[in-house]
């Protein structure tokens, strides 16, 4: 029995949860990939809001704690010098301890760059690092993060302080472990989220936890819960003994409109099975609240007894679309991150090429994308070598490419926009976001077009002569777009895509890919390429059943981004794909227009479109252009 079965029954006191999610590095208010200000990220703007949080609970007498849902170490050029230079302070966990974070969950992005420079991030974290689902596998090996966190702390309640016990959980997507297969198999092993709380749970009542708090790097889906299922949040909310939920991983925001519809979520004051959850976006674009109301009873002694939710903004949309801070700098995180700051804008002007044409990613989904075709390009022409005595060796090379930065949830400035000229590293960074390394399958001819199938489920299915349609379906993602180099093809959008969202057969006899060829010959299901493509993708990730059963080729571990780096500066002898066709059109609707969403900055290039009739068609509250497409 715990001291906090002596606070008396029916006392009060209240708990302020504060957390942040999805950082991915963003911990200045500044872009690397443009190296320009940006008031819309960075976790000094988020410090503010924490201290003026923390402010207000001390106000009211309540227990504030801070915590981070993962995903911090990886996502700008920031991570890329962090994870070169190991022997210096790492910059997130120094900015942890500065804004005293009492714990930190892992994300999936956070393996991204291997075991030895997690644990060397994690030696240096100032509090509690924790995946409850994760495990590693290394006999006698710490695995620098804990299962679970028990803090005890004290509450105010009346004119004293009494004891308080919160257990702390920690969840990650199941399939992290397949997407850096390359990095961590053999190395670690993830469990069901669902399964792994109910184990966990009576273990924390047990230890006399007053109040369990999740901290789940998934989202929220209506999708049934099963073992690998990705964004668990929902079934993971209705376990008896959870008390709070902090969510992250989409990148979306609960409160607010992104989750309106979703059974048993009221997404406007962030209750779900009746409990409280908050997803704070991206980047530090919010900081996410929970006050918690407790009363104590005879049997728990801290129970809660209300709550509520909220998100606070470091940014807001002007009337005419623009972003402007709602809070300044914390001057003191400023200053201790401004050495990393200054070191990381100059490294990333190290020229390494020149460009003769702009390469950007604000028309991808419509148009030919060179940075995407140069991202293809570089994949063949490094893989190329390596394929002699191979399973591959002698057949078709093929190389799929999707766009990384295509605004969406992370916002209207979120695209690639490399200027026509000299090319420095953030460029190369600008062109593919994430450390991936480069790999190979081999694919029959069915699996190659129903891997097109799969990508052309991005798209909306358009009743001809229509003028207001949208372009794309907002339930997948666009880095689930790929494009197969090498090939050519048309996307028929009148018809009913083939797959759902999660891979799973849709319209069994639908077929949006029309006439694919190679060579200018029909692609038949016995045929055989190799496909080069990044390790994520090869490793599982996106929803492409397709490639499960696809000849994984061993090939030399090579950078993704050292790959591109080396054909920019043309290091490399020229491949057989500078020279091809854009891969893919859509099949022609005359009369037909749809509209398509775009960064504000795409006004620079709209000359590129000037023969297919794309007209300027306002902005949106969120900042984004409007285009009217005609088909």
């Amino acid at each position: 029995m715990t001291a906090t079965r002596r606070v008396p029954v029916g006392a009060t006191a209240r708990v302020r949860l504060l957390s942040t999610t999805d950082l991915h590095m963003n911990l200045t208010s500044h872009d690397y990939f443009s190296d320009r200000p940006d008031p819309t990220v960075g976790l000094t703007r988020t410090a503010t809001l924490i201290h003026q949080a923390r402010a207000e609970a001390e106000r009211d007498g309540a227990l504030a704690l801070l915590f981070d849902n993962g995903d911090g170490l990886q996502g700008t050029p920031l991570s890329d010098v962090a994870a070169d230079q190991p022997d210096r302070p790492h910059p997130l966990m120094r900015a942890f301890a500065h804004l005293h974070y009492d714990a930190v969950g892992l994300g999936n992005h956070d393996f991204n760059f291997g075991l030895k420079s997690l644990d060397t991030a994690l030696q240096q974290a100032p509090c509690p690092v924790l995946s409850s689902n994760l495990r590693r596998l290394a006999h006698g090996k710490p695995a620098g993060f804990e299962p679970f966190a028990i803090l005890d702390r004290l509450l105010r309640s009346g004119d004293e302080d009494w004891p308080i016990r919160i257990g702390v959980l920690s969840f990650l997507p199941p399939q992290t472990v397949k997407w850096d297969a390359h990095l961590l198999q053999g190395h670690l092993e993830a469990d069901a989220i669902v399964d792994t709380a109910r184990r966990l749970l009576p273990e924390l009542r047990n230890a006399g936890c007053d109040l369990i708090v999740a901290l789940a790097h998934t989202g929220l889906s209506a999708t049934p819960d099963h073992p690998d299922l990705e964004n668990a949040a929902l079934p993971l909310t209705a376990l008896e003994g959870i008390d709070a939920v902090i969510c992250g991983h989409t990148h979306l925001r609960l409160p607010g409109p992104d989750h309106c519809g979703l059974d048993f979520v009221d997404a406007a004051t962030g209750s779900v099975h009746g409990k409280p959850v908050v997803m704070a976006g991206t980047s530090g674009s919010d900081l996410g609240i929970i006050d918690l109301d407790l009363r104590a009873d005879g049997a728990r002694c801290w129970k809660v007894n209300g709550f509520s939710c909220a998100l606070r903004p470091i940014a807001r949309r002007t009337e005419s679309g623009q972003a402007e801070a709602t809070v300044e700098e914390d001057p003191a995180l400023v200053q201790l991150l401004s050495e990393d700051h200054a070191q990381t804008r100059s490294l990333m002007e190290q020229p390494v090429g020149h460009t003769e044409h702009p390469l950007h990613s604000y028309f991808t989904f419509f148009a030919p994308d060179r940075a995407l075709a140069l991202v293809a390009t570089a994949q063949a022409a490094a893989l190329r070598p390596h394929l002699a005595g191979t399973g591959a060796e002698g057949l078709p090379l093929l190389s799929a490419a999707a766009p990384c930065k295509f605004g969406a949830r992370s916002g209207p400035r979120f695209y690639t926009d490399v200027p026509a000229g000299r090319l420095s590293l953030r460029h190369i960074a600008d062109l593919h976001v994430f450390p991936n390394q480069l790999s190979c399958v081999v694919v029959n001819g069915a699996q190659l077009l129903d891997w097109l199938e799969m990508s052309a489920a991005l798209f909306q299915q358009i009743v001809p002569g229509g003028d207001t349609q949208m372009l794309l379906d907002p339930a997948l993602p666009g880095h689930d777009f790929d494009v197969l180099y090498g090939l050519r093809y048309q996307i028929d959008l009148s018809t009913a895509a083939r797959f759902h969202p999660d891979g799973s057969i849709r319209t069994p006899d639908s077929h949006r890919i029309r006439t694919a060829t190679h060579a200018g010959l029909p692609i038949r299901p016995e045929d055989r390429f190799a496909v080069a493509l990044n390790s994520y993708r090869a490793g599982g990730g996106g929803p492409f059943a397709a490639l499960s059963d696809a000849e994984v080729v061993p090939v030399p571990p090579i950078p993704l981004r050292e790959a591109i780096r080396n054909h920019v500066a043309n290091q490399m002898n020229g491949d057989p794909l500078c020279d091809a066709a854009a891969p893919w059109r859509f099949v022609p609707m005359p009369g037909t227009t749809v509209t398509a969403l775009t960064g504000p900055a795409a006004t620079a290039h709209l000359h590129e479109l000037r023969d297919r009739g794309v007209r300027q068609a306002g902005t949106t509250p969120d900042g984004f252009l409007r285009l009217s497409v005609p088909l």
